[in-house]
C-alpha cells in the first residue's frame, strides 16, 4: 500500500503543477479576446487565426484542467442521498462509480481520441476557415487531458482504498476550507479593511 500511497503522491504532483500552470491560460485568453476585439472594432480588420486561437485555449484549460479539478475534489457532485450515508459507505460509493463510470468513460474516448488526433497529425490538418490554423494541437488536447483524467482517477481510487484501510485520510475531504471563490471574496475584503484603514490614518 505504501508504494501505491507514493505513486498517488506523484499522480497529484503532476496534475497539480499542470493544473497551476493551466490557469495561466485564462488570462492570455482575456488578452487575446480583448485584443481580437478592439482591433476588430477599431480597425475593422481580423482573422480567424486569433478567434480559433481562443477556442484552442479556452479547450486547453477545460481539458488540462479536469485531472486538477477532481484532485481539489471541485467538480459538481450530486449527494443529496450519500451526504446522509457514514464516510465508509461514501468512500465505498465512490470507488464504485470510479470504478464502473469514471475510469471506463475516460478510457473509451482516452482511446478513442488517439486515431482521432494522429489522422489528423499525420494529414497536417488545417481548419476549413478562411486562416485558420493547424487542427492537430486541438485533438492532441483531448487524449491528454483524458489521460490527466484517468490518472487522477487512479489516484483518488488509491487514496480512497488507503482510507478505508487506515493508511490515509478521507480524499473527499481535499476543499474542506474556503474555496477559490471564498478565497476570492475574502481577499478582496481584506484590500477594503486595509484600504479604509489607511484612509481612517490620513484623517487622523
Amino acid at each position: 500500500m505504501k508504494f501505491f500511497l507514493k505513486l498517488s503522491q506523484a499522480i497529484d504532483w503532476i496534475n497539480t503543477r499542470i493544473g497551476k500552470t493551466v490557469t495561466w491560460l485564462v488570462l492570455i485568453v482575456v488578452l487575446v479576446s480583448a485584443t481580437n476585439a478592439v482591433v476588430r472594432k477599431v480597425f475593422n480588420t481580423s482573422s480567424n487565426a486569433w478567434l480559433e486561437l481562443q477556442w484552442y485555449l479556452f479547450g486547453a484549460i477545460f481539458l488540462l484542467a479536469a485531472g486538477y479539478t477532481f484532485l481539489r475534489n471541485e467538480h459538481v457532485r450530486v449527494d443529496v442521498l450519500s451526504q446522509n450515508f457514514s464516510e465508509r459507505t461514501q468512500i465505498l460509493i465512490e470507488i464504485f462509480g470510479v470504478l464502473f463510470f469514471l475510469l471506463p468513460a475516460c478510457c473509451l474516448v482516452f482511446w478513442l481520441s488517439l486515431p482521432f488526433f494522429y489522422e489528423s497529425y499525420v494529414l497536417h490538418e488545417l481548419s476549413s476557415n478562411t486562416a485558420g490554423l493547424i487542427r492537430w494541437p486541438a485533438k492532441l488536447l483531448i487524449p491528454v487531458g483524458f489521460g490527466l483524467l484517468i490518472l487522477a482517477g487512479v489516484s483518488h481510487l488509491i487514496k480512497c482504498i488507503g482510507f478505508l484501510r487506515g493508511r490515509c485520510g478521507n480524499p473527499m475531504h481535499v476543499s474542506s476550507g474556503m474555496s477559490d471563490e471564498e478565497a476570492l471574496v475574502e481577499e478582496i475584503r481584506a484590500q477594503q479593511r486595509a484600504q479604509q484603514y489607511i484612509e481612517l490614518a490620513k484623517d487622523r
